[in-house]
């Protein structure tokens, strides 16, 4: 099993988890042709996405899929509140919704949803599993949850949102209507706040640690990675950063 990033930020996202013949998009909020072009960057294809998967209808989540959908006919997974939110873009897409608690398969992958607090109709985030290994990805979420930490406890791997060093966004030059939103409970994890919850899912099978969706304005990449190091006991070599503009490279799990 296998993931990959082609960007995480706001100004766009979309992660490749990869094992046997299938590989499933999480999210694109990338115009056609920035796939094609960081697909490549990876040695992928872009044609041989078997599944978008939605997280939600922010347009840095879902804002190239349709396009991207419609160009190499792959079929797309969303919510039904994701669905309503969208309904008006789907035209020539092929669709299937899921219930954020409910299980399903792409080919050799299953992807467990479970619902997040955040500002949208329907938000889900995810575990993905080849059934021997375990993916899972939090990003897009104002605060955890019991539900949250149980459906991501014993994980291989985590794609885990650390957006905002919490000094640099009360000292930044957003409004303060836009610095509570991303504080809120439905807004973003903060570096502090997602490496509390790091130190409770930590465990010793927990091969791979990626800080994602990072703030350009409001966090710094080592700000990210020394906080989730410093969950982890110190230990560095195995935390990852998926950037906005280069992504991640393939991070392999086994």
């Amino acid at each position: 099993m296998r993931f990959a990033s082609l960007g995480s930020g706001s100004e766009g996202n979309a992660l490749l988890v990869q094992s046997g013949a299938t590989t499933v998009m999480i999210d694109c909020g990338f115009a056609v042709r920035q796939v094609v072009e960081r697909c490549a960057r990876l040695g992928f294809d872009a044609a041989s996405i078997n599944a978008i998967v939605v997280t939600h209808e922010h347009s840095d989540h879902v804002g190239g899929v349709p396009r991207l959908a419609r160009r190499f006919d792959i079929p797309v997974w969303l919510t039904f509140g994701t669905l309503a939110a969208t309904e008006s873009r789907w035209e020539g897409c092929t669709l299937r919704g899921f219930d954020s608690h409910d299980p399903f398969a792409v080919g050799d992958l299953e992807v467990q949803p479970f619902p997040v607090p955040h500002d949208a109709r329907e938000p889900a985030q995810m575990v993905l599993s080849d059934g021997d290994l375990r993916l899972g990805v939090l990003t897009d979420v104002g605060e955890t949850t019991g539900f949250i930490e149980s459906s991501l406890r014993g994980c291989d791997a985590l794609f885990l949102e650390a957006n905002h060093c919490e000094d640099m966004l009360a000292n930044s030059r957003y409004p303060a209507s836009l610095k509570a939103r991303i504080a809120g409970r439905y807004g973003h994890l903060s570096n502090r706040v997602a490496a509390l919850l790091l130190a409770r899912l930590a465990h010793s099978g927990l091969q791979r640690v990626v800080a994602a969706h990072l703030s350009r304005e409001n966090n710094r990449p080592d700000l990210a990675r020394e906080a989730f190091a410093n969950a982890l006991g110190g230990d560095v070599r195995d935390i990852h950063v998926a950037s906005q503009d280069d992504g991640l490279d393939w991070v392999v799990v086994a």
